[in-house]
């Protein structure tokens, strides 16, 4: 195969699996949740979460103070411009996700 077909042959089957992936998810979903309904099973895991906005907001604003955080550590220290960003960014992305499970929890506790 010469080189300039491999980029056009990968890329339209990268997304076709990914398309071809969420649509089985959300087929076998489907098909597990009609044979409950057939059983007379009702189950909680129905109902959707509400808390995507908060998650996500609060995983962005982690971005952002790891990005700012990262440049303060470049710039100040000797440590790799690679280094400082990626840490900080996944760092304080996971405190955000983490802020946001323990809001999930306080939330779910007083209902």
């Amino acid at each position: 195969m010469s080189e300039e077909i491999i980029p056009i042959v990968i890329v339209p089957l990268f997304f076709a699996a990914v398309v071809l992936s969420f649509y089985f998810y959300f087929r076998a979903r489907n098909k597990e949740r009609m044979a409950m309904i057939e059983k007379g099973i009702y189950s909680i895991e129905f109902k959707k979460s509400n808390n995507g906005v908060l998650r996500w907001s609060l995983l962005l604003i982690g971005f952002a103070i790891g990005l700012l955080f990262g440049m303060i550590i470049e710039s100040t220290t000797q440590l790799d411009e690679e280094v400082a960003y990626f840490s900080m960014i996944f760092l304080f992305g996971g405190l955000g996700l983490l802020a946001s499970y323990i809001i999930e929890q306080k939330k779910k506790a007083s209902e």
